[in-house]
This record gives structure tokens, sequence and C-alpha cells, in this order.
């Protein structure tokens, strides 16, 4: 695994070097063998031999989800199907599912950047992963699994659900990782707190989590519950799965597995590159994937990135917590709001639970929101006028938050639904 170090602590201008080498490549393969891309090359006047710097990025046309869906399901492979040992699927939110391909070497190079992720938290031989991430179609939980057999760690691929067995493996196999989103390793917080368990009753001491945007309070809650580090990872199905990012025990932004992703910040309106440092949507390139490479893939998520040095010695880029998506942002009578940003308001008060659900509607041509938030048992307990007063804590911080005057239900524990998976956050009524 020390080659694997090594790799991410190298001067910035060697990197910058191979990523060159490998960019040129990559149009080279993408002009021979994929027809949408050899078309959108050709009609921005770009060819192969054009690429000299990485300057040349910016000439490169982009590529969006929906063009897997006008190719589905294999329009974009750039290897014969011969060569495909392995496909994988998003949900899919509308329409078709999204696709994609791995060859043999593309399985191993997932299982390199996730061996990394892992080991950013000193995850090794002599761990157990307890990794509830789903398998199946979904790329979470064999992502976890490959990168936990390859740094030599013990797995137990319990995927989701079935709490009650959750608990037991945690307690009865000695986890020591913790793998799984934000809100469902907050669900078997609870779930370990009602069983009479405390931290250091388990061996939990690290958690990779990710999948959906969570905040700082989120952390601490987790830190706080399960006794942890929690570090925050970023991946997605169409640049390889998870494994493209995570946070080292710095917590100061996540490292990107850059030798293989070559990621940009662009603003969302114009797509032309921002300023270091200046908030944007985030933009892939696969430098090294054969099967289903992407060209300046948008993710729609915005963040930020820097490739100041980190304090743990990787010269790898880093971008910011995902602050929300370009085409998740609601706008309520003209003010633009992100679901962190509430969750980051609602963990500012005291008393409530980060269990909340945001309703939407629209009444007399006039959009409202509405907050949902679990209450804790004291609260609860203390009765109706508590509630309200609790309440109107509660709307005055996310006035402060946003400048927008929300609905704020206060709701008993356990109303809120739970998720094994991704939480759903918001329930858009206007539609």
């Amino acid at each position: 695994m020390k080659e694997l170090a090594v790799i991410e602590r190298i001067p910035r201008a060697e990197r910058a070097a191979r990523q060159l080498h490998r960019l040129k490549g990559l149009i080279t393969r993408l002009s021979e063998r994929v027809p949408l891309y050899r078309d959108r090359l050709r009609d921005a006047g770009v060819q192969p031999g054009d690429i000299r710097s990485l300057a040349d990025l910016a000439r490169l046309p982009f590529t969006v989800k929906d063009d897997f869906r006008q190719t589905y399901p294999y329009g974009l492979l750039a290897v014969p199907m011969e060569e495909v040992i392995r496909v994988h699927a998003s949900s899919g939110t509308t329409g078709k599912p999204t696709v994609v391909a791995y060859t043999r070497q593309d399985v191993d190079t997932w299982s390199e950047v996730m061996a990394r992720t892992l080991m950013a938290g000193d995850v090794g031989p002599g761990d157990v992963v307890h990794n509830a991430y789903g398998y199946g179609l979904f790329t979470g939980g064999l992502g976890f699994h490959y990168g936990a057999e390859r740094v030599g760690a013990a797995v137990v691929p319990i995927s989701g659900g079935f709490t009650d067995r959750q608990l037991m493996a945690l307690r009865d196999l000695g986890s020591t990782v913790l793998c799984c989103t934000p809100s469902y390793a907050l669900h078997l917080a609870e779930a370990i707190e009602e069983a009479g368990l405390k931290p250091k009753d388990l061996k939990l001491r690290v958690g990779f989590f990710g999948a959906e945007p969570w905040t700082e309070a989120m952390r601490d809650a987790l830190q706080t519950r399960l006794g942890i580090m929690a570090l925050n990872i970023y991946g997605l199905s169409e640049v390889i799965g998870p494994g493209v990012s995570v946070e080292c025990p710095e917590r100061d932004g996540m490292h990107v597995a850059e030798d293989h992703f070559l990621p940009e910040i662009v603003d969302p309106a114009t797509l032309t590159p921002v300023p270091e440092g200046t908030v944007g949507e985030l933009v892939f390139t696969t430098l090294t994937k054969e099967a289903l490479p992407v060209l300046r893939y948008r993710t729609r998520d915005l963040t930020s990135m820097t490739t100041e040095p980190c304090r743990c010695g990787r010269t790898l880029a880093r971008i910011g917590r995902i602050m929300g998506r370009s085409d998740d942002m609601l706008i309520i009578r003209g003010v633009n709001v992100y679901p962190s940003q509430i969750e980051h308001a609602l963990l500012q008060v005291a008393d409530v639970e980060p269990h909340y659900l945001l309703v939407v509607r629209r009444d007399n041509a006039l959009d409202t929101l509405e907050v949902r938030v679990e209450v804790g048992t004291a609260v609860a307990a203390a009765g109706t006028a508590a509630m309200e007063v609790l309440a109107a804590r509660v709307r005055r911080k996310i006035f402060e938050t946003i400048g927008l005057t929300a609905d704020v239900s206060i709701v008993p524990p356990k109303t809120v639904e739970r998720s094994t998976g991704k939480a759903q956050r918001v329930l858009d009524l206007r539609k």
C-alpha cells in the first residue's frame, strides 16, 4: 500500500504532466470509438493533436446525465462488450437508469481508489469494516467492499436495513469501521442508544459517510453519538462510483484522486471556469477508465476547490463539502434555498433532532415552505406549549440563515420516515 500513499504526495507539476498525457490518450480513444464524442469534438473543432496543455480542457465539450439516457444502455461504451465484466446503474429518478460499465482494469482502478479512500482513515489489516451501503446495481456497497479487501481489512457485507441485525453485527463482530449514508448512521446511533448501548460498548473508531449532502453539525452529532471520527466521501456512478474523493483526518476538504479523475469547477450558468476557491459546479473528466470514460461530466453538485497542499502531506486538489445541486435548488418566493442550508440551521437549535422533511406547496400562486422536524423526547413530553416555543426558535433560526419565513411543524420522535439509503429531504407538491 506504500505506493498508493506515494502517488498522493508527488509534486503537482509531476502529476499535471501525467494528467496531460492521459488526457491526450483519452481524446484519441473517444474520437475513435464513441460516436457521440466523435461528433461533439468535431463540432468543437478539436482534434486529439490540439491538446497541448491542461488549459485546453476548457475547449472540450461537456457530458450531461441525459447523454446516458439518450444512448441507453451501451451507446457510450469505448470498448467491445466482450471486454465488459461488470454493469452497474443508478436508480434513475426519471425515465431510464444511468447504466455504467467496467472492464477488468476499471474494477482494479476502482479497487485502488477505494483502498486510498479507506487508507485516509488509516484502515488496514485487523480492521473490521461494517459495510451498510447498498449492494446490487448501486455502486456504493461493492466499491467499499473492494477497497476494504485491497487494504487487507475484514468486510462485513451487511448492506442496509434490518436494524436489529446491524446492531448485533456491530457489537458481536467487533466492527471498527462504519460505511453508510450519514442519515442511516444517525438512525443506527438512535438504535444503539435505544438498545441501552454506549459508544464505548462498540469498537467503532472511524466512519465514511456520503451519497447525500450533510453538514458539519451532522458530523458533530455522529462523532458524539457514535464515538468515531466521521469522514466525508464523494463519488458518483457516472465517474466510477465512490472513491472519487475523501477527507483525511484533517477534515479540511476532500482529496480528489485526480490522477484518475480530472476535476474542474465551472460557473453553472456560463460554464466557464471559476477562480480557485469560488463556489461553482463540479465537473469531472475520467483519465483512466476504459469501458465508459466521460469527458467533462457535469455533476450538478455545487462546491469549491483548492490546490493548496494539505497539512496531511497530500498534494491532491481538495473539494469542499457539497453545498447542494444546481438542479435541486428550491426557489421559494424568489429566495434560493438548498436543503443543506435548512439542515445547518436546524442543527444549531437545541432540542430538535436531525430528522426533517421540507414540504413545498403552491397556494393561490404563492409558494410556501413547511419544515417538519422531529423534537427530542424531553420537549415532546413537556407538551404542546413547549413544542410551540421550540417551533418559534426554529423559525427564527431559519430566517436568520436564509432570509425566508418558513412554516415550522415540530413533530414527535420517529415520525419522519427513516431511510437505509439516501434520505428524502424534499417533498415538492407544486408539480
